[in-house]
Order: structure tokens, then sequence, then C-alpha cells
């Protein structure tokens, strides 16, 4: 595909797969039923696949010249592949999507109806599931908190199915098991974040990737993404708050301490608050230095690729 080709290119689908090689050629026969007369590319992003998943991609690409493969060398995580594909991809509109079928491909033209309404992302509302009662749960539990710490308000921020302008994906980093929170790396760099409720399918093949160890990372890339959209820029004013708040408490500590052995002649023998007041002031001024470093450091953080591709089939950009 040449350079006008690609910058002509109206929608790029971006679909990151993991064993399943069942669901790949139905995915893409409703999609190209779906999409008609659009200018368009897939690109399937194979995250280290142990069955003939890539095989089967490479039989589309044999067909459709659209259709694209990048293929990790081995299981790099959703937010390594959905990095890849957003770096390969050439549309004015990308749309991600699951490959286990529970995404509906008939959903792509009302996310991009609603992107084009004004929005520069729209993410996907499994407003009613079919998932285990465990997942169901475990989803709104964790829909809620991040609502709660990110200040963007989402009913489902997981859900594969989104929306994007090409700015938008061209603008935030994924790393990591940040995928989830891309509607909120939007939302802090300004672009408009709204949802849709989307059609939601059993799945029909394979087993699902949803685990206690996934909820686990969810749990701990929430306190990232907070720390990352609030004080990335001014880690300063998260550990220096801190650090100010446990120095001033232990000075306090320390000058009743001192009023007492001075004034009230109360010695200090077998007084543990001593201790206390040092340790609070010790630590204080540890907060305080992380946040100077963190300041130090934070303009120059450069994120390297955290994936390693096998092959490419029917891309031709380096990367």
């Amino acid at each position: 595909m040449n350079s006008q080709t690609r910058q002509s290119l109206d929608l790029s689908l971006v679909i990151p797969f993991y064993n399943e090689q069942e669901s790949l050629q139905e995915l893409y026969n409703r999609i190209v039923d779906t999409i008609g007369d659009r200018n368009y590319e897939i690109i399937f992003i194979d995250d280290g696949s142990l069955d003939e998943s890539a095989r089967v991609v490479d039989d589309l690409v044999y067909q459709n010249p659209r259709v694209k493969l990048i293929q990790f060398q081995r299981n790099f995580g959703k937010a390594a592949a959905l990095a890849a594909g957003f770096r390969a991809c050439q549309g004015n509109i990308v749309v991600t999507m699951d490959a286990d079928l529970q995404d509906d491909p008939d959903e792509i033209p009302n996310l991009i109806e609603k992107l084009e309404s004004g929005y520069d992302l729209v993410s996907g509302w499994k407003k009613i599931r079919h998932d285990p009662l465990s997942k169901r749960l475990a989803s709104k539990v964790y829909n809620f908190f991040t609502s709660l710490m990110s200040g963007i308000w989402l009913h489902d921020f997981n859900c594969g199915l989104k929306a994007y302008r090409k700015e938008v994906i061209k603008t935030i980093q994924v790393y990591g098991d940040l995928h989830r929170y891309l509607p909120v790396l939007a939302h802090h760099s300004g672009f408009r974040v709204t949802e849709l409720p989307v059609q939601h399918h059993p799945r029909q093949f394979g087993k699902s990737k949803f685990g206690a160890a996934r909820f686990t990372r969810g749990a701990f890339d929430l306190i990232t993404i907070t720390f990352l959209t609030r004080y990335r820029k001014r880690p300063l004013h998260l550990f220096g708050l801190i650090g100010m708040i446990s120095a001033l408490m232990g000075t306090i500590v320390l000058l009743i301490l001192t009023y007492q052995r001075l004034v009230l002649n109360i010695y200090l023998s077998n007084r543990p608050i001593l201790f206390l007041g040092v340790l609070l002031i010790i630590v204080g001024i540890q907060f305080f230095s992380m946040g100077l470093l963190g300041e130090m450091v934070t303009s120059h953080r450069e994120s390297s690729d955290a994936y390693l591709i096998k092959r490419v089939n029917g891309i031709d950009i380096d990367f």
C-alpha cells in the first residue's frame, strides 16, 4: 500500500487476539459485511498465540490486501498489542474490538456515528452482559472505583469495543496494562469522551482470559493511572504534601515533648512518643525528597516499546 492510499484511509480496525483461531474467519466476514464501501484496513495483532490463529490471518491477508498481521514473539498483553496496532494504523477513525465474537461488528457504524457527532473517543458499554456473575460483579466494583478516582464517569471502562479519532491514539501512550484506562488518559489529555450501549454476546469459542490476577492488576493499575493523570507533571505536589504533613506532625510531637521537659520538668525517659516524633520527621523528609527526584526525572522519561515483533504480513512500515 503506497503512502497516498494510507493517508486517504477512512477507517482502521485494530483487533488484538490470543488463541482465537475458531472465531477469526467469522469475525472478518461480519466486519466486511458491516463496513461496506468504506476505505478501510483491518490490523490483527497476534499476541503470541499458541494455536493456528496466525495462519488463519495469513490466509485473510492473501485474500484481501486490506488485512494486515502483526505477530508478537510471545504473549506481551493487550496493551502492547494495541500499542503496536495504533502505531501501524493509518485511518482517520480507529475502532478497536476483541476477537472472541463477544463484541458485535454491527455496532461499528453506531460508534462512528456517535464519534462524528462531536466526540474524540466513544467507549462501548456492555449494558446487558453475557458473562458469569463473578465477572459482572467484579466489573461493577472496578468501574465504580475507576470513575470515582479518575473523575470521568463511565459504566464500562474495560469494553474492548471503542472508536477513536486518529489524534487520540497518536497522542496517548499505552503500556503495561493501562489499555483499560484509555478513556481516562484521553479525558485528561483534553479529548471529549463518551460511551454508547452496545450488544454483547456469549463466548462461542475458546475460554475467557479473566481471572483473579487480572482483577488484582487492575486495582494496582488504577492507582498508577490516578498518579499519572493527576501528578505525573507535578509529583512533588503529592509526595511533598505527604512529607510536609508527616514532618509537621513529628515537629509538633517534639515541640510538646520539649515544652514538657523544659517547663514542666517531665523527663523523656520511657517515652516512646519521642521516637514516633523523630520517625515522622524522617519519613516526611524522605517523601519530600522523593517528590523532588520525581520532578527532576518526569520531563525526561521516555517509554520504550514493551513488545518484540516476530513478523508482519501486509504492512509496509518500519517498527
